[in-house]
């Protein structure tokens, strides 16, 4: 179908709507061609949800390298009587250990050395290190029983971001921009923010917010974090904003003929996306312009906040992609790989993530954003109960049979507990909560059915969740 940007008529136009509604494969296309077709002109996509959606968006607070359950939010105080002694066989079993642990000794239990106290009306126990968070408590939904599939980092936070430890499938914002497409034409629907939180941090790869196999203009848009958040925001030298747009006009055309020769969709997403970087030269800038703030505002984030590249700064800038419609904002805070000196490491991280996350939570609540806007906090895995290394050097291994994820806002139970962990905080004993379940979840609250959000690619339907997920309906309202 060749779409026609001069419909005039009602009928024609409901007969558009009621195609592009009833069509899966074939939107994006449409759409791309629709852009290509009228320049600079944005035209809104037009998509079925497969059930009435909660979440208009979603902000993935991604803390890479692994958050320590025991010492946040999964207190077990009774362990204390077990200090230094031998991790029981019954517990660990036959479950795989990293080469790391492998090299060492007996595993000595080893519980948390920070408090817990039980806060708000719900009466959820969250550990010291996060006084912030604490006074939002009613307002998260803490899932306890995470368990994933990898116990090395890239495979893991690979798996979390795409359904798959491999490289090369799309990522979850991906599959969300490619079933939902984009509620604000000047931006990507895809906005992809990295800080820097401690030492010692696992890299992160583009490929974590690729587009995989679909269609490239899907892929996460990372903002930079010094400078300019996007390279050639502003023209060079000798060129205005008239002298560039007819510069794209007479691509588009070029490109629009060699499209009709080889029919190659990759060249109606590369129109695409040059209209998208045209329409970011004033969007991007603005979003960046925080100078608009009040103090009150920026008081909620912490003093870090007036640092670019800092969590608290793309916290504040994770709400105001969130204002403009963005479909769905990753942050990733890297610095939680605490093998060693967690007792020195973990409160320094934690105090750059704990004010800035409790004040994105009160600034969306306050300006009721937090009612069709889903915030996801949790990393790749969870840490060991057992230590590595002794005394002030002790630190915690990488642990993915069980780990805690926060959520908040649409869709799901406020002050609610889901799940629980057994006495040594080493395996789920109630509710359990893989990563394919968790995404299946995330998907369903934006309206999409996992199952059905698919793409045919060498020969076999792909997903996000694979062949696996089932929706954690406990924790939904």
């Amino acid at each position: 179908m060749t779409h026609n940007p001069r419909l005039s008529t009602l009928r024609e136009r409901l007969q558009r709507r009621a195609f592009l509604s009833t069509s899966a494969g074939g939107i994006g296309t449409v759409v791309l061609g629709a852009l290509a077709d009228q320049g600079n002109s944005a035209v809104p996509l037009l998509a079925r949800t497969h059930h009435l959606a909660k979440a208009k968006r979603v902000i993935c607070l991604f803390q890479s390298g692994g958050p320590a359950q025991c010492d946040l939010f999964d207190p077990k105080p009774d362990l204390e009587k077990e200090r230094g002694k031998a991790l029981p066989d019954s517990v660990r079993d036959s479950q795989r250990i990293t080469t790391m642990t492998s090299r060492q000794g007996a595993l000595l239990t080893w519980p948390t050395l920070f408090r817990f106290r039980r806060h708000g009306e719900s009466g959820i126990a969250v550990s010291e290190l996060m006084p912030r968070l604490s006074r939002v408590v009613d307002d998260l939904c803490v899932i306890r029983s995470m368990h994933t599939e990898a116990i090395n980092h890239d495979p893991a936070i690979t798996f979390f971001q795409t359904g798959f430890q491999l490289a090369g499938r799309p990522s979850i914002g991906s599959w969300v921009s490619y079933g939902l497409g984009a509620l604000n034409q000047d931006l990507p629907s895809y906005v992809v923010l990295t800080s820097q939180g401690g030492s010692g941090s696992q890299p992160l790869y583009s490929r974590l917010w690729g587009a995989g196999f679909l269609p490239t203009e899907h892929a996460g848009v990372k903002f930079r974090n010094t400078g300019a958040p996007v390279f050639y925001l502003a023209n060079p030298p000798g060129i205005d904003g008239g002298l560039r747009r007819d510069m794209l006009d007479d691509l588009g055309k070029l490109n629009r003929q060699r499209q009709a020769v080889v029919g190659d969709p990759e060249i109606a997403a590369r129109i695409a996306q040059y209209e998208m970087a045209f329409r970011m030269q004033s969007s991007v800038p603005d979003l960046a312009d925080i100078s608009s703030e009040t103090a009150e505002t920026l008081k909620l984030y912490g003093p870090d906040v007036n640092r670019p590249g800092t969590f608290a700064r793309n916290c504040l800038l994770a709400r105001r992609l969130a204002e403009r419609d963005v479909r769905f904002i990753q942050l990733f805070h890297m610095g939680w790989d605490h093998h060693s000196k967690i007792s020195e490491n973990l409160p320094k991280l934690c105090r750059s993530s704990d004010q800035a996350t409790a004040g994105l939570l009160i600034d969306l609540k306050c300006r009721g954003l937090l009612e069709d806007t889903l915030v996801v906090w949790g990393g790749e895995f969870g840490r060991t109960i057992y230590a590595q290394a002794n005394g002030k050097n002790a630190g915690r291994d990488h642990h993915p049979y069980c780990f805690t994820t926060l959520l908040a806002g649409a869709g799901v139970k406020a002050g609610h507990v889901h799940g629980a962990t057994d006495d040594y905080c080493y395996n789920i004993v109630e509710d359990p909560v893989h990563v394919h379940d968790l995404n299946a979840t995330i998907l369903h609250l934006l309206g999409i059915d996992h199952e059905r959000l698919t793409y045919k690619y060498q020969g076999r339907d792909y997903r996000l969740t694979d062949v696996h997920g089932d929706l954690v309906r406990a924790i939904l309202n």
